[in-house]
């Protein structure tokens, strides 16, 4: 390896020590079951990597290693809005985030801090702790001094992130797999744990007496170099010590610990790690641990002659003891049990359902109980166990540093069985480029199913009911669904006059979705005949592909394909192309789940194409109901700007209007409650009304309760806000009533800027006989007055008085540029202030803006008027 090799890799294990510590301590800090922290992908933009979980096995927790910062997840919602996100059970996780309460749906509580430091967030802090009731009011208090500690763990992390990039250090991001640490035992284990130091440079190992105790050699007869560390142990494994402390010394600690067994069989848990933060460049001194993990020889006495199989892992699932029955029940000997990660430790354990049933042991309070197939027993087992049944029953119990696995024969089950009738699945395969599941690059993939059972169809179902277009829908399928099967291509098509055209592609090269756009249901394609016959289409190879349609262009393509319908409750909706880079297998459970997700695919589809009719129509009709030139005055500039929302039906209610009232101008701005059709028709009845009782010049007070009596009387299910001001542009008198609308901004000549103090009365729509009061405010020449909807300074997690105090401050600044004599056009102003909103993709409400100004007198015209009351 080349010194700047070896430099990172250094650099990333006093990282990733660093991080490891924090997890560690955000456990205790909330009396927490586990910590995870989640960090900046440094290759993909808008991702978050898993780089640390303490306290429990990673590779049980792999399908949330990666979060899209724009899924509807607590920890993309803490990262992305800057803000603590305190879920005390999955009652209330199951209310703000369905997706993921869907996917982890287990009694516990969560807390999830940003970790930011100075102007930057490196990610979130996330913290699983015991669930609290909503009724239990001391448990609750009790939460919220957890949720405070830990963000002080937060915060003192992102300092020493940001003392870390500050001080040259690289970036704070991750992209590798997480590390698993073990927490500190929850009891005191002292006596059987031993505690060594391997000095690279001189190779000399240091060591306590209980390490000698636990090795079963005496110390005197201890070389202390690192060969014979490694000549201590049984036959075979030697190898396997040396390399693991080379590897630690060069800042690669292994993820988890290393079962090693004495000369006398006896099994060992050594756990190695990396040097600290601030070490020196080169190979640096290893610390180590080497632990008894089982009960004792009483306590193993005792198990061993129990009736039933029992096996007990720690928290990072390592199994540390398995008595004679357990490897009896699991066809394993026990050398093959003991050391060995839970799941992996018996072939009938393997499958993915299984590890559901893990994560519910190591995440609920109580038992977990469930079935599985027996495996088969072997020529020395068989004729004297077949007695016993086909099934296995398991019950796992969970303690606060062991899980405890209880096996016994089932032929009769008692509780659903989830996995008795499903052959043993392999592990989940690694994670491949680009973060997507998959087997290495250029590698033939069998389809082994793992990834049909992982992945969990109510999660796709619950992000899809919150899409509403086409572009959403495909956003959702491509974030949701591909990565679980490996894929990363994705192309829909919906059809529109029997002909098939593209509404959505990502990934694909260049020519290869050419032979399918436009063409018509008779048309000899994959894409029309898995549509027309109903059958999805699964193609190993392009070479497969090729052979059987030989009239496309597919020679510089590689990879497989596979072609579902969208079919909803009988209705022809397109067809959906998944992609893949490299040639692979579709298991048949594979190809059951991706029809199956087809449809409902399909049905959100069809919702969209809905949407986009409906959306249309609303556009049209805002569009027409929005003013298309305001009336003008000569001592008055006015400008207004309306941004629709970006979520839902992004058509909303707000408008805003500028009338001749007399010889004075009517100002007004509302925002109907709701979104689409009916809230642009509600809001052009109301504008109409306002509009008519200005042009009659009433006063502000009578065009609000007449216009709250037109919305009572018409009933339409909805309510609205309203501001109104009349304003005399000679004298500069605004008289202001409110109906629940945010109070106007004043920014004064001077630069001085306020929040009008202005008492309102209710919403229109609400109460038949509700007054509004006037108040009466004076706009200097110079003087800008704002008036907005909601939209423009509320934002998820950001309270609407701090939004109303940015906007002051912004005012106050760009303001300067219109209110001196001469100064830019207050277009501009309305430009600047609507800027960050206009670009971004995340508008949840519509804003609408109207600013007013008076018209500063020009340099010429001061002039005159001092001469004239000179001479007078």
């Amino acid at each position: 390896m080349t010194g700047r090799a070896e430099q990172a890799h250094r650099t990333a294990a006093r990282l990733g020590a660093l991080l490891a510590d924090a997890a560690v301590g955000a456990i205790g800090a909330a009396d927490g079951l586990a910590a995870g922290l989640y960090l900046r992908s440094g290759t993909t933009p808008g991702l978050l990597r898993l780089a640390v979980l303490a306290g429990l096995p990673a590779p049980l927790f792999r399908p949330w290693w990666r979060m899209d910062v724009d899924r509807g997840f607590p920890v993309a919602d803490a990262y992305r809005l800057g803000r603590r996100v305190v879920l005390p059970n999955a009652a209330e996780a199951m209310r703000r985030y369905p997706q993921f309460a869907a996917g982890l749906p287990f009694p516990f509580g969560s807390l999830y801090v940003p970790v930011t430091g100075g102007a930057a967030t490196f990610g979130v802090l996330a913290v699983l702790r015991r669930s609290v009731p909503e009724a239990e009011t001391a448990e609750a208090a009790e939460l919220l001094s957890c949720r405070d500690r830990v963000t002080r763990a937060a915060e003192r992390l992102g300092a020493e992130l940001a003392r870390w990039e500050h001080g040259g250090g690289p970036a704070v991001v991750w992209d590798g797999e997480p590390l698993s640490v073990r927490p500190p035992a929850a009891r005191a284990v002292e006596s059987r744990v031993g505690r060594f130091v391997w000095d690279p440079v001189s190779d000399t190992v240091s060591a306590d007496e209980r390490f000698h105790v636990l090795l079963g050699r005496p110390a005197a007869d201890f070389a202390g170099t690192g060969r014979a560390l490694a000549e201590t142990v049984a036959a075979g494994e030697g190898h396997q010590v040396l390399a693991a402390l080379r590897e630690t010394a060069a800042g690669r600690p292994p993820a988890l610990p290393l079962p090693v067994r004495t000369a006398a069989g006896a099994l060992r848990l050594m756990e190695l790690w990396a040097p600290q933060a601030g070490r020196a460049p080169g190979p640096c001194r290893v610390s180590g641990t080497l632990r008894d993990p089982g009960p004792g020889p009483l306590g193993d006495a005792a198990a061993d002659l129990l009736p039933d199989g029992v096996l007990c892992a720690d928290r990072l699932g390592t199994v540390v003891y398995a008595n004679p029955r357990a490897a009896q029940l699991l066809g394993r000997p026990r050398r093959a049990l003991v050391g060995r990660p839970l799941w992996d430790s018996a072939p009938c354990l393997s499958h993915p359902a299984c590890e559901d049933h893990l994560r519910a042991a190591l995440l609920s309070p109580g038992p977990v109980h469930f079935h599985v197939s027996r495996p088969p027993a072997d020529d020395r087992a068989a004729a004297a166990d077949r007695h016993d049944g086909a099934l296995l029953a398991l019950s796992v119990h969970a303690g606060p540093d062991l899980l405890t696995c209880v096996v016994r024969p089932a032929e009769q089950p008692v509780l659903p069985v989830d996995a008795a009738a499903l052959p043993a699945a392999p592990a989940q395969p690694a994670e491949g480029p680009g973060g997507t599941h998959g087997p290495a690059p250029g590698s033939p993939v069998s389809g082994s199913g793992a990834a049909a059972h992982l992945y969990r169809p109510i999660v796709l179902a619950i992000a899809l009911t919150e899409a509403v277009t086409a572009r959403q829908v495909s956003a959702v399928v491509m974030r949701e669904l591909l990565p679980a099967f490996g894929g990363n291509r994705l192309a829909i098509y919906l059809l529109q006059d029997r002909h098939l055209y593209l509404a959505w592609e990502t990934g694909f090269p260049d020519g290869f979705l050419a032979p399918f756009e436009g063409v018509g249901l008779d048309a000899h394609v994959p894409g029309v005949e898995t549509l027309t016959t109903g059958h999805p289409l699964f193609f190993d190879s392009m070479d497969q592909m090729a052979a059987t349609y030989p009239g496309l262009a597919l020679d510089a393509d590689v990879g497989s394909r596979a072609f579902l319908p969208l079919i909803a409750s009988g209705r022809l909706v397109g067809s959906c192309i998944l992609g893949f880079d490299r040639p692979r297998g579709f298991s048949g459970e594979e190809r059951t789940v991706l029809t199956a997700l087809a449809g409902l695919i399909a049905h959100a589809m069809e919702k969209a194409q809905r949407y986009d009719t409906e959306a249309a129509l609303a556009r049209g009709l805002q569009q027409a109901l929005l003013p298309r030139r305001l009336s003008v005055h000569p001592e008055v500039e006015t400008a207004g700007r309306y941004l629709p929302g970006t979520q839902g039906m992004e058509i909303g209610g707000d408008w805003y209007d500028v009338v001749a009232a007399g010889d004075g101008l009517a100002l007004v701005i509302g925002d109907v409650q709701g979104h689409g059709v009916q809230a642009a028709a509600t809001m052009g009845q109301l504008r109409s009304a306002v509009r008519a009782f200005a042009l009659g010049d009433r006063p502000p007070d009578e065009v609000l309760s007449g216009t709250n009596h037109l919305l009572t009387d018409l009933d339409p299910g909805q309510f609205a806000s309203c501001c109104y001001v009349r304003l005399d542009p000679v004298t500069g008198v605004a008289r202001v009533a409110r109906a629940g609308h945010p109070l106007p901004v004043l920014r004064h000549p001077d630069g001085r800027t306020e929040v009008c103090d202005v008492p309102g009365g209710v919403v229109l729509g609400v109460e038949p006989g509700a007054r509004y009061p006037v108040t009466e405010l004076r706009l200097a020449p110079g003087a800008i007055l704002a008036l907005y909807t909601d939209g423009l300074v509320e934002r998820p997690g950001i309270d609407i008085d701090d939004g109303v105090g940015a906007l002051c401050v912004a005012l106050a600044r760009v303001g300067a540029s219109a209110a001196r004599p001469g100064g830019r056009p207050l277009t501009s102003v309305a430009d600047r202030l609507t800027a960050t909103a206009r670009h971004s993709a995340d508008r949840p409400d519509d804003i609408t803006l109207l600013l007013t100004m008076r018209r500063p007198a020009p340099p010429a015209r001061a002039g005159a008027s001092r001469l004239r009351r000179a001479s007078s």
